[in-house]
């Protein structure tokens, strides 16, 4: 009988690194979400998520980065953008929350920390799931992906919208823990425990191991293990 588990290493060859909504809307702040507020008001209501971010978040997510593309793992980002310039093809949600990231907008990018490589692919989406506003299952597939990794911003939001519906879809689904962020220590926890029953939660220092202990496939190798 084969025993079932969600505590499985990475294979670099069938796996991915997710970034969800690491971009100047909300991990920048000058972003859109911030508008309209003073400096002394962002620092009051959203000091304690930017120290995180700088200090700690994005470095991780820097270093998980680098040891992906080392590792042979795809690396792809997803973004919060309309695919029109007004948002009318935004979700209903995201209408009644009010905002909108038009097509092309600087709000839209990735930030230049992480910066995506040439090659590497990037998916706006105008829902909190990435798998609801993009072709982003379709493109896991091709790509031979079965373990998803998954690290960004907001945990308690899009990184959860994210992490049950590919857990739904079939992939293998491992959240990197101090990879993510939300705005107070208490959401960010609270998050973790809710969505941990759905997925491997390990931290930086854990996957880096393991992806240190695995060799990196080479090319005419993986395809054999690809479905």
């Amino acid at each position: 009988m084969i025993q079932l588990s969600r505590d499985v290493p990475l294979v670099p060859s069938q796996s991915a690194l997710l970034f969800v909504d690491v971009q100047n809307f909300c991990a920048h702040r000058q972003g859109g979400s911030y508008s309209g507020l003073a400096e002394s008001e962002v620092d009051a209501r959203y000091g304690w998520y930017f120290a995180e971010l700088e200090r700690r978040v994005v470095p991780n997510m820097q270093a998980l980065q680098a040891a992906c593309r080392g590792a042979g793992v795809e690396v792809l980002y997803t973004t919060i953008e309309s695919l029109t310039r007004d948002g009318r093809d935004r979700s209903l949600d995201y209408k009644i929350t009010g905002f909108n990231v038009p097509r092309g907008a600087w709000d839209g990018k990735v930030v230049d920390e992480l910066r995506p490589g040439d090659d590497e692919i990037v998916l706006p989406k105008s829902s909190s799931s990435v798998f609801v506003s993009t072709n982003v299952d379709y493109l896991l597939r091709n790509l031979g992906v079965r373990q998803l990794a998954i690290a960004g911003l907001l945990t308690d939001q899009c990184v959860e919208s994210a992490i049950r519906d590919a857990c739904d879809l079939g992939y293998l689904v491992t959240q990197v823990t101090d990879a993510c962020l939300t705005y107070s220590r208490e959401r960010h926890d609270n998050s973790l425990r809710a969505i941990g029953g759905y997925c491997r939660q390990v931290t930086t220092a854990n996957l880096l191991a393991e992806l240190k202990a695995v060799e990196p496939v080479s090319s005419g190798e993986a395809s054999g293990l690809r479905p």
